[in-house]
Parts: structure tokens; sequence; C-alpha cells
């Protein structure tokens, strides 16, 4: 069993940080890769060309070893928006035809399916989250299910729900898309990095994944890894370094119409980074040495403290089997009381998000069973 990794990061003592879902922590070391990233920008003579390649090939390795993904299906992207504009821009999408996604979603996942539908006559079929909220995860998978037909042009997801942690059956939902011949499109965000994915398993069309989440890395440096049906696809932005021959600085205005192999086409601009990827880079390692499935079950253990503390109280959780073990959603019956409990947990310095009508709770291994307990002492004294 992994043990606490407090020391690893710079956390104050007294803060219960229980909001990995809002933004990780960065790791000492991750720190002191970005700090001398810096440095290296200050003196630019320290920079050569092959930095602005090797180091980010050693990143789509990481990932890909994260994920069980090839590295040449690995691109470097911004946020999750500019990895859903991917396959928005690779969609064929036609009048009376549909995209399926569950209810709620997050917007970044939700605008480029509004504006094609709206230009192309299609339907945007966001399927509403059930009103159980012990057993909403099984409800919600079957009416995912139902709601994919013959006129699917696309399902997008997150592999589990932002706001709660609702488990998604990836490979199932994944599997009917194709029947339905449509394109598969994941958000690992909130999962990848605290519990597995195994990219050839669910075989999505493509996987996006912020890094500044549960992969403990900077913002605004994320993944996308493409499958074959977009591998070959149109990037819609036009960069010098995802065309064959970047690496030839002295020759780049014989302007090569073919691009770098792989998914590189779809790396974002300026994507080589030199303070982002070795941050990123270092935090994978970290994550890879720990081991997924060490983080999930570390979580997991966790969030038992708490269910067991809350039980017969007022406030309801969903079936374990219905959620990921590293976050989870606390239903608080009387939504007035809200703003009431969010103060009371500020003043005790335990951090957690309000997302939709949950209290999102997204512990990593930096927290404690301590964290737990003063949580749901928290809530208890609320309900009192």
């Amino acid at each position: 069993m992994l043990a606490c990794q407090r020391h690893l990061f710079s956390l104050p003592d007294t803060v219960h940080y229980l909001n990995c879902a809002y933004m990780g922590p960065l790791l000492k070391t991750t720190e002191a890769a970005g700090i001398a990233g810096l440095r290296r920008k200050s003196v630019p003579t320290d920079i050569v060309q092959e930095d602005f390649f090797a180091p980010v090939e050693e990143l789509r390795k990481l990932v890909g070893r994260l994920v069980n993904a090839s590295p040449e299906r690995v691109a470097m992207i911004p946020a999750v928006s500019y990895g859903v504009a991917i396959a928005a821009h690779n969609l064929p999408l036609r009048a009376g035809q549909n995209i399926v996604s569950p209810g709620e979603e997050f917007p970044s996942n939700v605008r480029a399916w509004q504006e094609r539908c709206a230009e192309a006559g299609a339907e945007l079929r966001m399927v509403p989250r059930p009103t159980d909220v012990q057993h909403a995860g099984t409800v919600w998978n079957e009416a995912l299910l139902e709601a994919i037909d013959d006129d699917t042009a696309l399902v997008s997801l997150t592999a589990v729900h932002w706001t709660d942690g609702t488990r998604f059956d990836l490979e199932r939902i994944g599997a009917r898309a194709r029947e339905a011949g449509a394109l598969f499109v994941v958000d690992g965000t909130q999962s990848v990095g605290a519990a597995p994915f195994d990219f050839e398993a669910v075989q999505p069309d493509l996987l996006i994944c912020a890094g500044y989440k549960w992969c403990l890395g900077p913002y605004q440096s994320g993944f996308a890894v493409l499958g074959e049906r977009l591998l070959e696809g149109q990037p819609f932005e036009m960069t010098w370094i995802g065309r064959v021959g970047a690496e030839d600085f002295a020759n780049l205005v014989n302007y090569q119409e073919g691009y770098r192999p792989g998914a590189r086409r779809f790396d974002v601009g300026e994507h080589s980074n030199f303070v982002n990827v070795p941050m990123l880079s270092e935090a994978l390692r970290q994550i890879l040495e720990w081991g997924v499935e060490n983080i999930r079950d570390y979580c997991g253990n966790l969030v038992g403290a708490v269910r067991k503390a809350l039980r017969g109280s007022e406030f309801a959780l969903a079936a374990p089997e219905t959620q990921i073990p590293h976050m989870f959603g606390i239903h608080v019956p009387d939504p007035g009381r809200v703003p009431l409990i969010l103060e009371e947990l500020r003043r005790r310095e335990i951090y957690v998000s309000l997302r939709g009508s949950s209290l999102r709770v997204s512990p990593h291994v930096y927290n404690t069973e301590d964290d737990m307990v003063a949580l749901a002492g928290a809530l208890l004294d609320t309900a009192r």
C-alpha cells in the first residue's frame, strides 16, 4: 500500500486540500523543473534546436506509458477545448444526425458540439442526470447507450462526470458508438493520472486530457491521443513545427507540404514550451513511479472513511460501484444551506468544490484519513 506522499508537496500542514479535481498542486520536483526552465529562457544561448523536439518526444513516451498507447498517437495541446476542436474540425455532420453527450457536461465538451449542430441542422442529445442519487451511474450509463442510434455521428463524454465522479462505462459506450459508425471522444481530465486508463481497451477515436489536475502538471499543458480514424485528419492550426523538415531550421523556407509522422500534425503551436514540458514530464514520471493503481487504491481508502462517518446522516453519497475512487459528490438535501456549509469549510481550511448540486471532494496521495475526518466532522456540525 502506498504511504502518504505529502512530504513531496509544499502544502501547509494546516490545510485540508481535498480539491485536486479543481487544480492539482505541484510536486516540489515539478516546481524545480519549472524554475530551471525559466532560468534557461533567461539565457537563450543555452537553448539549441534539439530542445524544440527531444523533450517533447520524451513527454510523448511518458503519456503513452500512462494510458497504454503508442507515443506516435500523442499530440500536445494547451486545453481540452483545443482537443475537442480536433474532432469538431474533422467531423462530417449533416442535417438529421445527432451528437450524444451526458447532461451537465463541462462547457469545453459542449460548446463546439452546439456550434456544429446549429450549423449542420443536427441534434445535440444531452442525456440528463438521473434523479436517483444512489444509483445514478447505473441508470445514466443505460440511458446513454439507448440514446445512440444509427443517426449518431459522435459520442462525447468525460471518463467520469466532472461534478461528482460518476463513472461511465467507456468500453460499452465506445462499442455502441462504433457499432453506430459514430466517432467516440473521451475527456480523461478528471481520471487520467489517478485511475487506470487503457487506450487500447477503450478504443476512443480521441482521448483528451488537461495536465493541471490529476496529472499534477502546469496550467495550459495537456495532451490528446488519437485513434486510427482521426490520426490522418486535418489539423485546424497550421504550425511550422508540424511539417516535414521542421527539424532543419536552415531550410524552413522550403515550405514542404507533408506533415511530421503520427499525431504531431495536431501539436499546438509553440508546444516545445521550455518551462511546461519539463514540468509535466517530471509530474508524469512521479505518477508512473507511484503507480496509477496504487494512487487509485490510496484514494479509495480515504473515501471509505468519509462514507463511514456520514452513514445515517442527511448527506447522501452514490453507491461506491458507480463512482471513481478518487472523486465523489456529497449531495446536500437543502441547497439553501450550501453557502453556510462552504463558509464553515473555508473557516476550517477544508477545500472542496461546489459543482452542480454536489459538494465535490477529490483527495490525492498528499491527504490522510485526518483530512477526511475533518471534512465529515465539519459537515455533521453544520447539520446540527
